[in-house]
């Protein structure tokens, strides 16, 4: 029998809080080899109570096989990071649970814990959707958890512009971030619905802008819980909002309001392509936001369709900070939205891949751009 093992734990919540379970195995360190599962629905709890449940039931796996060292890994930046004594456990829920896990702990010579991205934690998050699955097949869950009251969080150096615009209420802020390059972006082609990933070179900004909004105050609440991470349902923005997960601790949600304009008969041309086979249209489609692309949506269309998102995400998250991970265009236009400025915005204002740009939406109605097309991560 080993003396050492890998403890492999995480959870989820499918609404944060919401239907939630987690998933934990424990495995041979020497060889991989499976020695103890576990998994199960929790009722309503959020994903960190979750997560941290999943931890507790790791540990305890691994005490009933009587190993004397053991390495945590999760992909729950918050988890380890608490665990291992760097973080302050504010969140009334998560002590219990993370005193239940010291607990346990002081019954091995050594644990450690490590933070891996989700990919290499695919094992325990499967036991987990297994978990949350039983929701809906008739399972007995405990009762549920309480549901944790939405986190206000704000930056102690940044100065809110209320006080001297009228704004009443407390904003939500929305943290807009444009998805990496691509190949389509290398080559400067209209790139709209088609699915395409990031290049190499655009992983390495996700990975930047990840870096940079872990640091960011803010982006983890008083409670301890992430911040919202909603993305468009694009393989290119679910990557990079996914880097931004993995940093965070999070999980990434989408909505199909932030995808990008439908270029129609334009997509993968680049605009001289199209300028050059659509001389009168692209002309219109460049000076007038009421013309569509030959197939395709006019930036007009995009400004309602985006305006229902914005007012989903304001309702949903109400006075909260979310992360949006989405296209130049959705971006331009919720910016547009915050400036309550007109079309010709669209045509003006220049937006980089991978950049950062801040815009609050007030309960009164009122807006506060903050940021406009940072890419200091990238320098």
């Amino acid at each position: 029998m080993t003396d050492r093992v890998i403890v492999e734990a995480d959870g989820g919540s499918r609404g944060n809080p919401g239907p939630a379970g987690y998933g934990a195995v424990v495995k041979d360190a020497a060889t991989g080899e499976v020695l103890a599962e576990r998994h199960e629905y929790l009722g309503v709890a959020t994903n960190n109570v979750a997560e941290y449940s999943g931890l507790v039931a790791g540990l305890a796996a691994a005490a009933e096989l009587g190993v004397s060292t053991v390495d945590v890994r999760m992909d729950s930046k918050l988890v380890v990071e608490q665990m291992s004594g760097r973080w302050k456990i504010k969140h009334a829920a998560l002590q219990p649970l993370a005193a239940q896990a010291r607990e346990i702990a002081a019954g091995f010579d050594r644990v450690g814990y490590t933070w891996i991205p989700r990919a290499e934690n695919s094992h325990a998050d499967r036991l987990a959707n297994v978990a949350m699955d039983s929701a809906g097949s008739g399972a007995t869950a405990p009762a549920p958890a309480p549901a944790k009251a939405k986190a206000k969080v704000v930056e102690p150096d940044r100065v809110s512009p209320a006080g001297w615009t009228g704004a009443l209420g407390t904003p939500t802020k929305l943290l807009l971030l444009r998805h990496g390059q691509t190949e389509m972006s290398v080559d400067r082609r209209y790139s709209g619905r088609g699915d395409v990933p990031l290049t190499e070179h655009g992983r390495g900004q996700a990975a930047a802008a990840a870096k940079r909004l872990a640091a960011m105050p803010g982006l983890i609440g008083e409670d301890g819980e992430p911040a919202p991470i909603v993305a468009s349902p694009l393989i290119r923005t679910k990557q990079t909002a996914q880097a931004v997960a993995d940093a965070l601790g999070g999980r990434v949600e989408t909505h199909p309001g932030l995808i990008e304009t439908d270029f129609g008969e334009w997509e993968g041309l680049t605009f001289g392509e199209a300028a050059k086979r659509d001389p009168e249209l692209h002309r219109c489609w460049l000076s007038d936001s009421s013309c569509p692309p030959p197939g395709g949506e006019s930036f007009d269309a995009v400004h309602e369709r985006v305006g229902n998102a914005r007012r989903d995400l304001v309702e949903r998250y109400d006075g909260r900070t979310v992360l949006v991970v989405s296209h130049v265009t959705p971006i331009k236009t919720l910016l547009r939205m915050g400036l309550d400025a007109g079309p010709s915005l669209l045509f003006r204002l220049h937006l980089d891949l991978a950049s950062l740009s801040i815009v609050e939406f007030y309960p009164d109605g009122n807006a506060s751009v903050r940021l406009v097309n940072d890419i200091s991560h990238l320098s």
